[in-house]
């Protein structure tokens, strides 16, 4: 990987990462494609549309389904899917969390019982990077412990001393790796934990950012804690990363938490909301959020976005996504969700732009004008 820092305004930063597959500026949103694809779109929607550089995928709903293996005797992801651009893939950490009812952590690893069919499965670090290098991402994410917020203090050191140890066995076992020729042109990144416990970010963070990884992502974040909360652990955290590596948030969030923590220094996001939140009605514009399944918009035959100049805005109206919202016609998640992502991308493009010319409080106040 190589990276460069095109620019800073204030704590805000524009970089430019260059992968074995694409040429990604940042500030960036990956949209989600948790099982190898963007929920409702096709490699053209994503290359050719959206123009997309990186898209996201897990770790453990592909070793699931279709299995690890099979991707790579197909070709690991770029030659499965067809998108030839980079992919960054979870570990499996926040499934840990989110399916905390069939999993279990315990000091070498995380337990799982499938959501598939029940059957048992072991993540240890080495595990995680072993199902990564067959899928063959750019970017891989070691396995970290993830608390759900509140956390006491016992459970929060016991998060981060499995993190940092998780994260000295995968470093190690990667470098190994890579001097045997697996996952050469393979980038991995660590994820600081300590919920919104400056002490324990302080600690965490020092841990980490001491290793050899390709960059660095803070996890534990939007997982319950107030968004205020949030932002003031990345403004407290941020300090503590390189500047000379990536910085991604993980799954984070809103137009306007993207907004502010790009101005506290994260390049890098990712969130299923823009295209969830597609599927259920509500689409994002540069004035809010709108709920198309409204009878209000039944006769309206502007734009979703009259500023917008996506696919789908370009194209059809919000009485014909209304129409076929409520008719359940498949065609309007391709659309919504064709929206929603381009908001996602013009909008940390603007925020790119603007500090570029050390404009960015002007953006913001901008951005926050125009939704008011």
């Amino acid at each position: 990987m190589k990276f460069n820092l095109d620019a800073i305004d204030g704590n805000a930063r524009a970089c430019t990462i260059q992968t074995a597959h694409s040429t990604i500026q940042t500030p960036i949103f990956m949209p989600v494609g948790t099982s190898a694809v963007v929920k409702a779109l096709d490699t053209n929607d994503m290359r050719e549309i959206l123009d997309t550089q990186i898209i996201l995928a897990n770790t453990y709903h592909l070793y699931l389904r279709p299995g690890d293996e099979t991707v790579n005797k197909l070709g690991k992801l770029h030659g499965f899917t067809k998108y030839d651009r980079s992919f960054l893939t979870d570990s499996g950490g926040f499934q840990a969390f989110s399916l905390s009812d069939i999993s279990k952590a315990d000091e070498k690893g995380i337990m799982f019982r499938s959501h598939i069919d029940g059957s048992k499965h072991y993540f240890t670090p080495s595990k995680v990077l072993d199902i990564q290098y067959n899928l063959g991402s750019d970017i891989m994410m070691i396995l970290d412990d993830l608390v759900a917020l509140p956390a006491t203090k016992e459970r929060l050191t016991l998060s981060i001393d499995r993190t940092t140890r998780w994260a000295k066995e995968s470093i190690t076992y990667h470098r190994e790796k890579q001097s045997d020729g697996i996952g050469v042109n393979q980038n991995i990144f660590a994820i600081i934990q300590g919920g919104i416990d400056k002490e324990f970010r302080k600690i965490s963070a020092e841990s980490l950012c001491a290793m050899d990884f390709d960059g660095f992502a803070i996890g534990g974040l939007s997982v319950g804690e107030e968004n205020q909360a949030m932002y003031d652990t990345v403004e407290f955290t941020t300090p503590f990363m390189p500047k000379d590596k990536p910085r991604y948030l993980m799954g984070v969030g809103t137009p306007e938490d993207l907004v502010e923590n790009i101005e506290r220094g994260i390049d890098m996001f990712d969130c299923v909301m823009p295209t969830r939140n597609a599927r259920n009605g509500t689409l994002f514009t540069t004035f809010g959020k709108i709920n198309i399944k409204s009878a209000r918009f039944k006769l309206d035959d502007t734009p979703i976005d009259p500023a917008c100049d996506c696919y789908t805005c370009k194209r059809y109206s919000r009485a014909y996504l209304n129409h076929l919202y409520r008719a359940k016609e498949l065609t309007y998640f391709r659309l919504a969700s064709l929206h929603n992502l381009h908001y996602y991308l013009n909008l940390v493009k603007e925020a790119r732009e603007a500090i570029l010319k050390g404009e960015f409080q002007a953006f913001k106040r901008e951005f926050y004008n125009r939704r008011n």
